[in-house]
């Protein structure tokens, strides 16, 4: 067996047995479960988390995770928290402890303060009868899975046993708030996900900067605002404000002869395909590409029908979608 072989062989190994835990994590889960979303559902202040070492990485990623999905949350270190930070933690918070033997010595600080102020503790580790386990008034124990590391001290399939719980705890409260996309990409302007997440409505140029003129417009008046507006279209108008037509560069070749003893009107296209302002900024996207266009009015579908906005492939481009 070469190696290549050999250090597949071990990853295939390593999933597995992760695999395996997080089977016997998902047959093990019961009401202390339940009881730690509904503390966390209730909470009037925050939801921290604390945890030493690689249960400490795991700590920080699911108090991002909450934070970022409606429940607010903050990670204590528990070696600062000996040293003031203790101060972060209030009688209005939830706490969640996370140590896989639940006797990690950093934490007796956090553990003792929750105790003295009587402040709820959730507590998961793998032995029921740990420190922490039993002095928090929510205990969440793990199977006590194999190690993927072969020799059992490296924390693996313990830190992704862990790591699943707080995602599930996350979802479940998420689930029961009802929080949807657009609440997620408040909490996530930024970055591919929040770009993914743009409305039409983030993303539009309006006011002075739509390019637009009625329909008896003389074409020479058109032609200079679609040069000053600089998105290459203008957009006609009825009397009453709402949209009637677009003119593009193909308007303008299709009536090459004579183009500037037309009106607006007389060389647009009427009814021109248009975008909702809450629509998704992805759905432009295939709207532009499906119809080979570069840019949509964005028209209220339960509003007056007048043009609110206009939406460019660049502005869209720019946000790293297209």
């Amino acid at each position: 067996m070469t190696d290549h072989e050999t250090f597949l062989d071990t990853a295939r190994r390593v999933i597995r047995i992760e695999a395996d835990a997080l089977s016997q994590l998902e047959a093990s889960l019961g009401e202390s479960v339940a009881q730690a979303v509904d503390l966390m559902l209730n909470v009037k202040g925050r939801v921290i988390v604390s945890g030493m070492g690689k249960s400490g990485h795991i700590g920080r990623k699911i108090a991002a995770t909450l934070a970022s999905t409606g429940t607010p949350a903050q990670f204590v270190h528990p070696a600062e928290a000996s040293h003031g930070d203790l101060g972060m933690l209030t009688s209005d918070d939830v706490v969640i402890v996370l140590s896989n033997s639940g006797e990690t010595p950093e934490l007796a600080d956090v553990i003792s303060y929750t105790r003295r102020f009587r402040i709820p503790m959730i507590g998961v580790a793998s032995r029921p009868e740990s420190t922490l386990l039993t002095q928090s008034d929510v205990a969440i124990v793990l199977p006590r899975a194999e190690e993927a590391c072969g020799t059992g001290v490296v924390p693996t399939s313990s830190t992704t046993m862990t790591l699943a719980l707080g995602d599930a705890l996350a979802v479940a409260l998420m689930e029961h708030r009802q929080f949807t996309a657009e609440h997620f990409r408040n909490f996530h302007p930024g970055g591919k996900l929040g770009a993914q997440l743009s409305r039409v409505r983030d993303l539009m140029h309006d006011g002075e900067a739509l390019p637009l003129v009625k329909g008896d417009t003389p074409m020479s008046e058109a032609l200079l605002e679609i040069s000053s507006k600089g998105f290459g279209v203008v957009g006609v108008v009825n009397p009453d404000g709402t949209l009637a037509g677009i003119v593009t560069d193909g308007d303008l070749r299709r009536h090459m002869d004579g183009l500037l003893s037309h009106t607006a009107a007389e060389v647009m296209t009427a009814n021109p395909r248009t975008i909702a302002p809450d629509a998704l900024a992805q759905e432009a996207v295939a709207v532009m590409n499906e119809r080979k266009i570069t840019c949509l009015f964005v028209v209220d579908p339960k509003g007056t029908a007048a043009p609110q906005g206009l939406l460019h492939i660049h502005d869209c481009l720019r946000v790293g979608l297209g």
